[in-house]
């Protein structure tokens, strides 16, 4: 298995712990990683700005892969969404096709739609299998609960992001258990985590915060997990300011997917990045059998 992996632009600067666990479980696994340096921005800030805009700076890269012949992984939920989004919006308006090919051109690509958009649990799940998930597993966790946040972008719109079921959505949670972990169910499991808000009303953002970390402590998580980058530093670095601004100390550590799969598959701790994490999430070692 071979991929075109798509950082987008939080992780490099903001979440680099997130590309650096993923590269590391994915070689234990076998599947193989492509940089494509020419790689730009996804198009998502710019999709209620300019929709023709946002179209061509997403179909840029899927052309871009498409040149490889190699299918595309996302690690950011909100850059799967929009590729998803793209891909169906030139399928359903042949006029905004043509001319998004037409610019494409200039740069000797163009989009055929022949590329696969995947998410990295996605690939997970579907492409590597839980099966064989567990028996790369070298210390599987034991009496460890945890809370999974799915993400907005995963999930919704539903008929085209074709992730998962989105009222009752299962893939992650397989995922967890397959590392001997328990998921917890929790109410506000499908909840948006506030941070679209961050920046605009950051008193709100840090309300959908606040009560994910309250409702998943109440439903007896240990540790939250999460596969997205907006999502991590909702739930790492502003769970910390909310701490410092609001004295309101939940301590519920959140972990990267992979740095959770990594753990256990017996890759050190500087590997997958788990001084990078704001919240210290140390204390996981303890829930690994001997």
């Amino acid at each position: 298995m071979k991929f075109a992996i798509f950082l987008g632009c939080n992780i490099p600067v903001r979440l680099k712990q997130y590309e650096m666990a993923s590269r590391a479980v994915l070689k234990e696994l076998g599947v193989s990683l492509a940089d494509i340096p020419e790689f730009n921005c996804c198009g998502y800030p710019l999709r209620n700005i300019d929709l023709k805009a946002f179209v061509l700076s997403s179909a840029r890269n899927l052309a871009l892969a498409e040149k490889k012949n190699l299918n595309l992984l996302a690690l950011c939920k909100c850059g799967y969404g929009t590729f998803r989004m793209a891909e169906h919006l030139m399928k359903e308006n042949a006029e905004l096709r043509d001319e998004v090919n037409r610019i494409l051109g200039k740069e000797g690509l163009r989009y055929e739609g022949d590329t696969q958009v995947k998410h990295l649990l996605s690939v997970l799940f579907n492409d590597v299998g839980t099966k064989a998930i567990r028996a790369s597993i070298t210390r599987p966790y034991e009496n460890l609960k945890i809370a999974t946040h799915y993400g907005c972008h995963a999930l919704r719109p539903s008929s085209i992001v074709q992730f998962d079921d989105p009222v009752a959505p299962s893939l992650f949670d397989q995922l967890v258990e397959a590392t001997g972990a328990e998921s917890i169910e929790w109410p506000l499991k499908l909840e948006c985590c506030g941070a679209p808000l961050l920046g605009t009303n950051d008193e709100l953002s840090w309300d959908f915060t606040e009560k994910k970390l309250v409702d998943a402590k109440r439903a007896g998580a240990q540790y939250l997990t999460t596969g997205c980058p907006f999502c991590q530093v909702q739930f790492d670095t502003v769970q910390e300011t909310i701490k410092f601004e609001r004295g309101a100390n939940h301590h519920l550590p959140a972990i990267l997917y992979p740095q959770l799969l990594g753990l256990c598959m017996g890759i050190d701790k500087e590997t997958l990045g788990l001084d990078k994490n704001q919240i210290d999430i140390t204390g996981i070692d303890d829930f690994l059998s001997m």
